[in-house]
């Protein structure tokens, strides 16, 4: 599994066009799909290798009964909801980001991918730097963390 790691900043064209960091491009073959859903506890999209996306949906989707319970139905829809495939272009790395999606994260002129890991996460400039725990938010949780051993 990949692992992501860094944050990187991208100007927004007026196309809707980012330019996808190349230290985390490097990380994945060439010509690589990525699905980029909306977040839905931060305002920020994820962004997924195709094989990551495969894996996470399978595993909820087992854990649903789309075909009878709909309920089930109705949050599976609005799971994949906001959804888009991308593929960075071979020349300079951009990603079309749908405008839906920027604007759901307040996003008009910058972004910030960070990496979390398995997955990427993409910020507007703004929410980036105020959706971060602080020092004492973190050590509560940490303690909390460390209890549970």
């Amino acid at each position: 599994m990949t692992k992501f790691l860094g944050e990187y900043a991208a100007k927004i064209d007026d196309k809707g066009r980012v330019v996808f960091p190349s230290a985390l491009k490097a990380l994945v073959p060439e010509g690589s799909e990525f699905i980029i859903k909306r977040n839905r506890f931060a305002p920020c999209l994820d962004v997924f290798t195709s094989s990551e996306w495969e894996r996470q949906s399978e595993e909820l989707r087992s854990r649903l009964d789309t075909f009878f319970n709909p309920e089930d139905e109705m949050f599976w829809r609005d799971y994949t909801r906001g959804t888009a495939t991308v593929v960075p272009d071979g020349k300079l790395g951009r990603i079309s980001v749908p405008k839906r999606l920027l604007e759901h994260i307040g996003a008009s002129k910058e972004v910030v991918f960070s990496g979390s890991g398995y997955k990427i996460e993409i910020w507007s400039r703004e929410n980036f730097e105020k959706n971060e725990l602080s020092d004492q938010q973190f050590n509560a949780i940490a303690q909390r963390l460390s209890q549970k051993r």
